[in-house]
């Protein structure tokens, strides 16, 4: 009953109600791109102070997201290249920094991009050649920041339809992994590990399973927070051809 009133109160006052993910992901979506001009604290910029909980232009949180779309014109506040959704995470981030409720680690998009290509190895997989592993050019589009984190921490939770891994075994006793290109009643067409397509009649296969782990290998423990939030950060930048 509190909380409905609670969220009636907020809604009249043009704001909304903002779950934990909400501002995870806005952190996320703030450092990699508003912190470049606003800085980590919000007050990089004279004469604006994002978390201090009110705005000079904007009274809603929509008025807010829609500064955040659209820019300001004769400023050198630009329009950018977020979602609806996108735009009210961030306004999350703000609210929660506002009201000092923000404990999420930060990252920084700079330094994901040095642990993508090199500690993380990530770029050995994920690169414009490979077949193997998706291309990430627009990860920052498809993919929540949030989903990405859990993707490096725990892969296998959630695997991507198109990069399933397969185990064939002929009757000749020959073992093929790779990635699952297509499948029917009568065929399975395989990837390899050295990227040639394999074709098999499943009526000369003795074995035949989709792996339901991730060839990806987990960053837990492999990288600690601070780096997996910076990686994340990176990620988010990237969003594909503008």
């Amino acid at each position: 009953m509190i909380a409905a009133l609670l969220a009636a109160l907020l809604a009249a006052l043009g704001q909304h109600v903002y779950t934990n993910a909400d501002v995870e992901n806005g952190a996320r979506l703030y450092s990699a791109s508003c912190a470049t001009c606003h800085g980590p604290r919000g007050d990089a910029v004279r004469g604006v102070a994002l978390f201090s909980g009110s705005f000079r232009r904007a009274t809603t949180d929509d008025e807010v997201a829609r500064i955040i779309l659209t820019g300001i014109a004769g400023t050198s506040m630009p329009p950018n290249n977020y979602s609806e959704a996108e735009a009210g995470m961030i306004v999350a981030y703000l609210r929660g920094a506002a009201r000092g409720g923000v404990t999420t680690t930060t990252g920084d998009a700079v330094r994901g991009r040095a642990i993508f290509s090199g500690k993380g190895r990530c770029a050995t997989c994920h690169n414009d050649t490979s077949r193997m592993a998706p291309s990430l050019s627009d990860v920052g589009v498809v993919r929540r920041p949030l989903d990405i984190e859990q993707a490096l921490v725990d892969p296998s939770a959630d695997i991507n339809y198109d990069y399933r891994f397969v185990r064939a075994v002929t009757k000749k006793g020959d073992v093929v992994t790779g990635r699952l290109l297509n499948q029917s009643s009568f065929s399975v067409q395989i990837l390899d590990a050295k990227e040639q397509l394999r074709s098999f009649d499943r009526s000369d296969l003795k074995e035949f399973a989709i792996k339901t782990t991730s060839e990806m290998p987990s960053y837990r423990g492999v990288l600690d927070p601070q780096e997996i939030a910076d990686v994340v950060t990176y990620l988010v930048t990237l969003r594909g051809k503008r």
